[in-house]
């Protein structure tokens, strides 16, 4: 983020000047700048810590230090919103309760943050796969854009590419397929359901531009490696 100093500005007209500020790091925080970037503009939006986040979104970011041992910069920026920090927090949770396994819900969330071209989940999704013991081919297949190691795998990864890129209009044939690999059709509303945690934090790391973490910056994603 860039570092904004109110006193290092004078008024264009020279009028007044600014003289003694007695929390700069919050306004520091709160500044809203216009950027641009590929020639199209985004915003700078604050990263927040406990101390400077809305009072609702205070008990969000403890729980996510207490989760993580660190506030995730994707949950400092919601954290503008208390509502949004809380609906993402209960998605991730939701989903993390339907009947897929670890492997399928590393398959559902990274089909999407790679279709998506998500800088920032693509990346935190390789070390939360290496954190649940996630087999590497899967995750390498994922990244590279290449064949699942297995063929339900590869069915679960078809469907849930063809509900993101055709906004939930799949075609007979396609269903036949998904339920022929062995899925049903609560596994249908569980992608459904995966899907929506991932349009909002795909979505606001696009326009906010959030920094990767270092915690995974490791594992930096800038898209499918060429032959």
């Amino acid at each position: 983020m860039d570092l904004y100093d109110p006193q290092q500005v004078e008024h264009p007209c020279k009028l007044h000047h600014y003289s003694q500020l007695n929390n700069t790091q919050n306004l520091i925080q709160n500044f809203r700048q216009i950027n641009y970037r590929n020639n199209a503009p985004w915003l700078h939006l604050p990263l927040h810590t406990i101390d400077t986040a809305p009072e609702e979104s205070k008990p969000l970011l403890e729980d996510s230090v207490q989760n993580f041992g660190m506030i995730p910069n994707l949950h400092a920026v919601m954290a503008e919103s208390p509502a949004v920090l809380e609906a993402y927090k209960a998605l991730h949770g939701f989903f993390q309760k339907t009947s897929l396994d670890k492997d399928e819900l590393t398959v559902v969330w990274q089909t999407i943050n790679i279709e998506h071209e998500c800088h920032y989940c693509v990346p935190a999704h390789t070390m939360i796969a290496n954190m649940m013991s996630i087999d590497p081919a899967i995750t390498e297949a994922l990244r590279n854009r290449t064949a699942m190691p297995n063929a339900k795998l590869q069915a679960l990864h078809n469907m849930t590419l063809s509900m993101t890129r055709n906004r939930g209009h799949i075609k007979d044939a396609e269903m036949d397929a998904f339920f022929a690999a062995g899925y049903a059709q609560r596994h249908m509303l569980e992608i459904a359901l995966g899907l929506s945690q991932k349009v909002m934090s795909n979505y606001v790391n696009h326009f906010s531009q959030t920094p990767v973490d270092d915690a995974f910056a490791e594992f930096a994603w800038e898209g499918a490696k060429t032959a």
